[in-house]
């Protein structure tokens, strides 16, 4: 992918690191990334917190904030993201949870629904998409698209 080498190459040039927390992606953005020679220089870590338990005891989300808000939402993602920062010491830190589908989705919370998000340095940044596609490899490859262009808008 362009993409993602496009940013193993910024990042080794400003010697930074990369670490992810994924849920609905499953590690197909660390698997994109270390796809491409040269990722070993700039990944860091690469966590898969699929479920609910894995993300209260790797990534030390309250339990609270899973009950009120749910696994995919602002609230979470914002909490994996900042505890992934804290576990990874990298640059850039990446969170993802979200419905992947084709089940799973509810009104409020449907299928598509996916949450980015990105830390660098003191800067967290939590972005909500929409995936209008209901096929589950059609939304984890565009929530991995997504965050690659967030991580290259990070990088700059």
């Amino acid at each position: 992918m362009v993409l993602a080498k496009k940013i193993i190459t910024i990042l080794n040039k400003k010697k930074l690191k990369l670490s992810f927390a994924e849920s609905c992606t499953g590690g197909l953005l660390a698997s994109t990334i270390t796809s491409i020679s040269g990722a070993s220089k700039v990944f860091n870590l690469g966590l898969v917190t699929y479920s609910n338990q894995a993300k209260i005891k790797i990534l030390k989300v309250n339990k609270n904030i899973i009950k009120k808000y749910g696994a995919v939402s602002h609230e979470c993602c914002s909490t994996m993201v900042k505890n992934l920062s804290k576990i990874s010491k990298a640059n850039i830190n990446v969170s993802i949870t979200g419905i992947a589908g084709p089940k799973g989705g509810t009104k409020q919370k449907p299928v598509g629904l996916v949450y980015i998000g990105i830390k660098k340095g003191n800067k967290t940044q939590i972005n909500k998409c929409l995936f209008k596609s209901k096929k589950r490899l059609s939304i984890q490859r565009a929530t991995v698209k997504k965050a690659l262009n967030l991580i290259l808008i990070a990088t700059k």
